[in-house]
């Protein structure tokens, strides 16, 4: 082979290896919030809760997350169609790519090597080769689909439709839908219980969660979200994590401007707490002592202490801030 094309050859490979090749964590000591409205991300100092700076990104950033390694974060640009790669260390994008039409949400294959996306104008799950930088597969589900889910075996991906009322289970051997499971109404994100036995999905105008068997693919319970002095109507749950202990489930609980603790086992909200306008996403520090809210609407991010359950802080973001990354 010529030294100039093995030379381009090599560029290639390292090319499509800087997206799937683990690395040690960086552990930046910060958490990355992105703004829908400024296409940009804040970054927050998590010892001092203090805006550091703004990463510019690609048009309206939603979800966002850690690639293997935690030197790379990957965004998902809707108005873009686009994914944006991060560099944690330079605190700059390293170039973005196709990645969809109206890419919302994604989660990652255990490996990393994979990316299954929520393409919201297609009705569609995508199936997004991060080495070839390729869609590969398209699996028609409901329409609106907004949360994604890996199973942590690899072997489903589950999907959530906004208009369709259900939660989609889909065979990644296959690429097809081996199950629809009827949920509250306008069904947006997920968590799984710390076994992988449960599966928790947020129904925004049912002011309730669904609690799925992830054995038999059926729901075992809902869990129904009341709030002194407020309409069922001003409740909408959307953002959703589980504890690190694995006992609480938190819950955004949207208009209704509270985070509920739910006990995992008994199923009861045993606090709830007083965040921003909307309370949108929420993600935690590593020990679990921290969580952090995205308000969509006082764009600002409220910090909790989760032993207290007590706002400790609201630290202003970006207009519309969707969702965080917490990178300590």
């Amino acid at each position: 082979m010529p030294i100039r094309i093995a030379l381009r050859c090599a560029a290639v490979l390292s090319v499509a290896l800087t997206l799937t090749m683990p690395a040690a964590s960086k552990d930046t000591g910060l958490a990355y919030v992105s703004s829908e409205k400024d296409h940009a991300i804040t970054m927050i100092d998590l010892k001092t809760l203090a805006v550091v700076g703004t990463i510019r990104t690609c048009k309206r950033p939603r979800h966002m997350q850690l690639l293997p390694g935690a030197e790379k974060m990957m965004v998902a640009c809707s108005d873009s169609n686009k994914a944006d790669i991060i560099d944690l260390a330079t605190r700059k994008s390293m170039g973005s790519f196709a990645f969809g039409e109206d890419p919302e949400a994604f989660d990652l294959s255990p490996d990393g090597k994979m990316a299954y996306i929520s393409l919201e104008d297609d009705g569609a799950l995508g199936f997004f080769d991060l080495t070839t930088k390729k869609l590969v597969k398209s699996v028609p589900v409901g329409k609106e689909p907004e949360g994604v889910k890996v199973s942590p075996d690899g072997k489903r991906v589950y999907v959530t439709s906004e208009v369709a009322n259900m939660v989609h289970v889909i065979d990644v051997a296959t690429a097809q839908v081996v199950k629809n499971i009827p949920v509250g109404k306008r069904p947006r994100r997920f968590a799984l219980t710390a076994d992988g036995s449960e599966l928790w999905v947020t129904n925004e105008l049912g002011a309730s969660v669904s609690i799925i068997s992830t054995g038999d693919l059926t729901v075992k319970q809902t869990v129904v979200f009341e709030i002194k002095g407020m309409r069922a109507d001003d409740i909408t749950p959307v953002g959703i994590s589980l504890s690190r202990d694995g006992k609480t489930m938190f819950v955004g609980l949207g208009r209704a401007n509270h985070v509920a603790f739910v006990d995992v086992a008994s199923r009861k909200t045993t606090q709830t707490v007083l965040v921003g306008k909307r309370a949108w996403a929420l993600a935690q520090n590593r020990s679990g002592s921290q969580l952090f809210v995205v308000n969509g609407l006082s764009d600002d991010v409220t910090v909790v202490d989760v032993a207290a359950a007590k706002a400790i802080r609201s630290v202003p973001v970006g207009r519309v801030p969707y969702m965080a990354v917490v990178d300590d």
